[in-house]
């Protein structure tokens, strides 16, 4: 039976007769443990259809019936359609119950993903339906940088929504970097008074010469963050929130300039970067450092619960050397722990906050450059440059999210033609995205185990707002949901051309979402950025 559902799922049954009508009679009967869900579709589909949604008796005609099953996975589900004119949806949790709640409101039509009715709240529906599925993967997410370009709470939110439309489950928070500090922290004002904005910001690719001269910035306040991991929470999405430590933290040392280097620069004339790459401002392996940030991470543990955020990202990535190799300060650190080198400092500072964290019920996550000097203790890797990182951690036992720059970055371009908005990166189309497998061929099976999952990684150098943003991440987000959660076919091979036929009832609900995809055909003229600078500059070799 062709439903045209993204993702593909497990198993869909052969077509019968009785099928589902939803229309004003229709009511919801919700067993204990799927109120979310219940809300969630009154809220939806209620004000799709101009539909009231009231709760119903168990024998109801036209009802969705919302049940668990413990015999099933916990984020599995069926859905299937009943003589009366009902649906039942049975969940192995109330994830579950969500997510196939999801397959539902794709299967009621384009509408389904409106704010209001287009035609008048008509009777609508479905024939016969009977589904059985369940993700391949727990870990299934997607990363957003609010630091270079801050995304203000609303959008943050309506991605939540856009994530659950996939039933991806994991966002990947990144809350600060050199260009923006992003969350308050109420021990610490200056983070956000001093550290949470830049004078300018660079207009395109660092090679570009165009600046953008507006002053940007922004921040979430802790009632902020409280209500986007309570949004999160019930769409059984959970918020892994990103500190990036010992590198990219230009902008919290312009707010505290002793947490830098001091014998080395002035941190006191540092300013919170307004160009993209990597500074060489990083923070001093000093216990001041590590008690500033246990502060930090006391008020980040209480904004973000341990059963909605049991992991937290302290990033790791991209921490240059060299004013560790020139500090005083640093290389007696070394000698008094009896290190090799600037690496296994590196690898000290992480596995400082590694047992910080497990000793606090938390599990830290960080990226693949934690490998430096030593994997720190029950640390989980995000493997980014390439697959090696994600292969050897796996191999000595570590949990791993698959993601590499190669296959899942989506601010990289989407196409080689001129057109493309400020392109940079990789050339990765749709179909690159859809192909990519998240377990390394030669993979031993205790390994392979260890792959939580993937994620695509939405890094916002070049995206200064929502419309940009939404450009980059689709329609390439919908291949990787479906590469995290459907099943890999025997073959090894995923059919491209099935995927994209129903893309194009897809492209119906993006449309209804008021998502500002790339089309199929490349940029519309209002999305393209003539005379901004991306990578490869023009004349030079593209990369590859």
């Amino acid at each position: 039976m062709d439903m045209d559902l993204i993702p593909a799922p497990v198993r869909v049954g052969d077509r019968g007769r009785c099928g589902f009508v939803l229309d004003p009679s229709t009511t919801i009967t919700a067993a204990p443990g799927t109120e979310t869900t219940e809300r969630w579709l009154r809220t939806t589909l209620g004000a799709a259809f101009g539909l009231s949604l009231a709760p119903g008796g168990e024998g109801a005609a036209r009802a969705i019936r919302l049940r668990t099953d413990p015999a099933l996975e916990p984020e599995g589900y069926r859905l299937t359609t009943q003589p009366d004119e009902s649906v039942v949806i049975t969940g192995g949790g109330p994830a579950g119950v969500f997510w196939g709640a999801q397959t539902l409101r794709q299967l009621l039509g384009p509408e389904a993903f409106r704010q209001a009715p287009v035609n008048g709240g008509a009777r609508t529906g479905f024939g016969f339906t009977d589904i059985e599925d369940g993700p391949r993967f727990p870990w299934r997410g997607m990363m957003l940088d609010v630091s270079r370009h801050f995304m203000p709470k609303t959008d943050v939110l309506r991605y939540l929504d856009l994530l659950a439309a996939h039933k991806l489950n994991v966002f990947h928070f990144h809350l600060t970097d050199d260009q923006g500090w992003r969350i308050e922290i109420k021990r610490y004002p200056r983070l956000t008074e001093a550290g949470s904005w830049r004078s300018r910001t660079k207009h395109g690719h660092r090679a570009s010469e165009l600046w953008d001269e507006t002053p940007h910035g922004g921040f979430y306040t802790q009632d902020d963050i409280r209500e986007i991991v309570a949004y999160a929470a019930a769409r059984h999405i959970r918020v892994v929130p990103e500190i990036d430590i010992p590198g990219h933290s230009q902008a919290t040392i312009t707010a505290y300039p002793e947490l830098g280097n001091t014998d080395v620069i002035d941190t006191t004339a540092l300013s919170v970067w307004d160009n993209w790459g990597v500074t060489p401002n990083v923070l001093a392996p000093t216990d001041t450092t590590l008690r500033f940030f246990e502060g930090v991470f006391e008020e980040l543990l209480e904004l973000f619960p341990a059963a909605t955020s049991p992991f937290i990202h302290v990033g790791g990535d991209e921490c240059p050397k060299d004013q560790w190799k020139q500090s005083p300060t640093a290389q007696a650190r070394i000698k008094e722990l009896g290190l090799a080198d600037e690496d296994e400092l590196q690898s000290w500072f992480i596995r400082h906050f590694d047992s910080w964290l497990t000793a606090r019920g938390r599990r830290l996550i960080g990226w693949d450059e934690i490998l430096e000097g030593g994997l720190a203790e029950g640390a989980a890797v995000s493997s980014w440059r390439g697959y090696a990182g994600g292969i050897a951690a796996a191999e000595a036992g570590h949990d791993v999210v698959m993601c590499p720059e190669q296959q899942v970055y989506l601010d990289h371009r989407q196409d080689g033609g001129p057109d493309e908005p400020m392109p940079i990166g990789y050339v990765r189309t749709l179909e690159d995205v859809y192909r990519f497998e998240p377990v390394p061929p030669g993979l031993s099976e205790e390994a392979a185990r260890h792959i939580l999952g993937t994620q695509a990684n939405v890094w916002t150098e070049v995206m200064q707002n929502r419309a940009r943003v939404d450009y980059q991440v689709f329609p390439r987000l919908a291949a990787l949901a479906e590469v995290a959660w459907s099943a890999l076919p025997a073959s090894g091979d995923r059919d491209f051309v099935g995927f994209e036929r129903r893309m194009a009832t897809h492209y119906a609900r993006l449309d209804a979402l008021g998502v500002d995809y790339r089309r199929p055909g490349g940029p519309l003229p209002w999305q393209r950025r003539p005379g901004i600078l991306g990578r490869p500059i023009e004349g030079a070799p593209p990369l590859v």
